[in-house]
């Protein structure tokens, strides 16, 4: 079974910088569409994503998963079904002193998509990924994910290691789309 790999905040939300209550977050324009066409073209739904303002402190777990529950009934709502959403809450500078730490499932490290493809028996090789950041992209090439496609400004430059680069999640659906007429 293949999955789409989806990074949150910059991808399926604005990134407003550490958003950890459902007041703060905001879909971005096109993405229920673009998540439903992600159906359509038989991926299972997974979310990936680093939430370091739990280590520093911003939010705790408990803001985190009310927040992703929120955000998973308002996507059932439009009629999207998302497979797991599996979030890192490590950084190394965090104040949080367990969650102060080095781990391997911090992107770029590949250990979210490799528990996601464990406990979902995701087929990593025919997979996607879809990230706004380096970082995202990184990890899917240390998982083993056979695409990785890059939306939005993100964090630095484009570096050339993404399949292909797309102003936003919807464009890149739509590219991919076009792939599997």
């Amino acid at each position: 079974m293949k999955a789409a790999f989806l990074d949150r905040d910059g991808v399926i939300n604005r990134d407003l910088g550490f958003v950890g209550a459902w007041r703060e977050f905001e879909f971005l324009p096109g993405v229920h569409g673009a998540l439903r066409d992600l159906q359509r073209l038989d991926y299972e739904l997974v979310i990936v994503t680093n939430q370091s303002g739990i280590a520093r402190g911003y939010f705790d777990e408990t803001a985190y998963q009310t927040l992703t529950g929120r955000m998973l009934e308002a996507l059932a709502g439009a009629g999207v079904a998302v497979r797991g959403v599996y979030h890192c809450p490590h950084h190394p500078d965090g104040v949080v002193p367990a969650l102060a730490v080095r781990c391997d499932c911090r992107k770029p490290e590949p250990g979210l998509l490799l528990r996601a493809a464990r406990e979902h028996g995701l087929d990593l090789g025919s997979s996607l990924l879809i990230g706004d950041r380096s970082s995202d992209l990184e990890a899917a090439r240390r998982a083993g994910v056979g695409r990785a496609y890059r939306v939005g400004s993100g964090e630095g430059a484009p570096d050339g290691t993404a399949d292909g680069e797309f102003a936003d999640l919807a464009d890149c659906v739509r590219a991919l789309a076009k792939l599997s007429l």
